[in-house]
């Protein structure tokens, strides 16, 4: 009798074992169907709008991809801006680029969320596609856009965590600077494009965040005059001297001509003239997202402080 029972109590062992393991299964699948399903209700600045708690398969048409990969969110598609930059070409080597007219394209990537700036054409079709969440360029100041964005992939303790550590060596940088090239030293960021010069503000990107804001070094008067207000202004070479600090930020594009940088204009100009000139590539300058943030910050030590 006894040899009949014990198979028969294994056997009954083994199948409530695996009931309770497909039990286990669904519920764990169900689990996670139910929090991918999951939304939140996030306060955008055209009004509150439904989008996913735990987004998957993010399209971002201008300007925040660096702000979604710093947060571990992944990208689906970007805009050929961000596709173009070489610190995010290893992150984004399997991600399509896209812009806003490839309505066709983005329906193939299946986005559960589109973000990009307010001026971005057929926000209609894209809203049908997905949520669609658009910021106005310069509305929030660079810091508080990254908490948005944290708060829209609600991920906003992870954004306030990088913002109090980021502000935290920004600032005692800035201090170590200003002691060494003097509290009255001025600073310009310059950038070639297209032919054309322009010099920036202090909320364009290009590190003038934290040069200006963060670091509290002094913008030239002249540039402080045109460029301020507007975030930007498009000057010639022949009054370049006059918007030129102690030191300049190159912000270099590699594709344009910077046929300007022989002439004698270019050369007079003291800091040249004491190679106090900085290049950086522009394509790695441009956005003030937190992976470029960190690096133009580490770009200002380096150069600054040679640390």
């Amino acid at each position: 009798m006894k040899k009949l029972i014990m198979p028969f109590l294994l056997l009954l062992v083994l199948v409530i074992s695996a009931c309770s393991n497909e039990s286990t299964t669904k519920e764990s699948q169900s689990s996670a169907k139910e929090e991918k399903n999951e939304t939140i209700i996030y306060q955008s600045e055209n009004g509150p709008i439904e989008v996913p708690a735990h987004p998957e398969r993010v399209v971002v048409l201008s300007s925040f991809a660096g702000h979604v990969m710093a947060l571990d969110v992944n990208l689906v598609g970007v805009d050929s801006w961000s596709k173009m930059n070489p610190r995010f070409q290893e992150k984004l080597k399997d991600v399509e680029e896209v812009s806003d007219e490839n309505i066709e394209k983005i329906i193939e990537l299946n986005p559960d969320l589109i973000i990009g700036l307010s001026n971005i054409k057929n926000v209609d079709k894209l809203s049908q596609i997905a949520p669609t969440v658009t910021y106005t360029y310069g509305k929030l100041d660079y810091l508080t856009q990254f908490l948005e964005i944290g708060k829209l992939l609600n991920k906003e303790e992870e954004a306030r965590a990088w913002i109090e550590d980021f502000k935290k060596r920004a600032q005692k940088a800035g201090e170590e600077i200003r002691a060494k090239i003097g509290e009255d030293a001025t600073v310009s960021v310059i950038e070639n494009f297209d032919k054309q010069l322009y010099v920036f503000g202090d909320n364009w990107g290009r590190g003038t965040e934290i040069l200006y804001q963060e670091m509290k070094l002094n913008m030239p008067e002249k540039v402080k005059e045109m460029a301020l207000e507007p975030g930007y202004y498009a000057l010639s070479l022949e009054v370049l001297p006059e918007f030129a600090g102690d030191y300049i930020i190159f912000s270099k594009n590699p594709d344009s001509d910077h046929s300007f940088q022989e002439t004698d204009t270019y050369k007079n100009i003291p800091a040249v003239k004491n190679n106090r000139v900085f290049e950086a590539n522009a394509k790695e300058f441009y956005f003030n997202d937190p992976i470029t943030l960190d690096y133009q910050l580490e770009f200002f030590i380096q150069n600054f402080l040679g640390n």
